[in-house]
């Protein structure tokens, strides 16, 4: 089930941040006739292809309101997410709820409510923003919260693709943007990240993995825990 940007409305969440504006950019490059660029504040792009529109991910009905304008809709890409760094063991539980409202509950609240309006469109695609730290546990509550996404979208995955919408997860490494700031770690390129998940996109590919990191990663799946986390090998 392969996917056209040429000619598309794409539905970016998160517009303002490095891979939002990648991702707002990136689609016009490749023929989307229209972008609806959301965040909580909403900026003007100085392009009439760019509707800016606010969105909060949290709120039910500030989704359903995006759902009204925004019906002309036929890619959406989740994007929109937050993190708060410090350990799990010790993280307070507001801040770890605060996470899950907008990494998850947040972006299945918008998969849903998209769903009739991509298979209404015909041929929609929904591509779900995810992490390589939703397979590793070392970004605490922000892993937990992509691990969960990552559950979700391999179930989305399932019951649409009979409605004719390709469901697409997106794995990345640290890649430099605002959230990753103060971070010392090698980055990706955020052009370089949007780049590999418009092709997958439109390859029609069910699961994008951006970088070497997360390649790596997904074949150690299935090795012992140990390989993935070295620093458990007794001495």
């Amino acid at each position: 089930m392969t996917t056209k940007i040429d000619g598309a409305v794409v539905f970016v969440t998160g517009a303002n941040g490095g891979l939002g504006e990648e991702f707002v950019r990136q689609s016009l490059q490749r023929g989307a006739v229209k972008v609806y660029a959301t965040a909580r504040s909403p900026r003007e792009w100085g392009d009439p292809r760019i509707a800016p529109l606010f969105l909060d991910v949290t709120d039910p009905e500030s989704v359903a309101q995006a759902v009204k304008n925004a019906a002309d809709t036929t890619i959406v890409i989740n994007n929109a997410g937050m993190t708060r760094r410090g350990p799990l063991a010790e993280a307070r539980m507001t801040d770890v709820r605060a996470i899950f409202e907008t990494n998850f509950f947040g972006a299945l609240n918008v998969a849903q409510a998209f769903a009739p309006i991509l298979e209404f469109n015909r041929n929609g695609a929904l591509l779900n923003v995810l992490s390589v730290l939703s397979w590793l546990g070392s970004g605490n509550a922000y892993s937990a919260s992509k691990a969960a996404l990552w559950s979700a979208t391999n179930s989305l995955r399932l019951e649409l693709a009979p409605r004719g919408i390709l469901v697409s997860g997106l794995h990345l490494g640290f890649t430099a943007t605002p959230m990753t700031k103060g971070i010392d770690a090698p980055m990706n390129n955020a052009a370089d990240v949007v780049r590999a998940a418009l092709n997958g996109l439109e390859e029609g590919d069910y699961e994008i993995l951006a970088d070497d990191l997360s390649v790596t990663t997904k074949a150690n799946l299935a090795a012992p825990i140990e390989v993935m986390y070295p620093q458990l090998v007794k001495p």
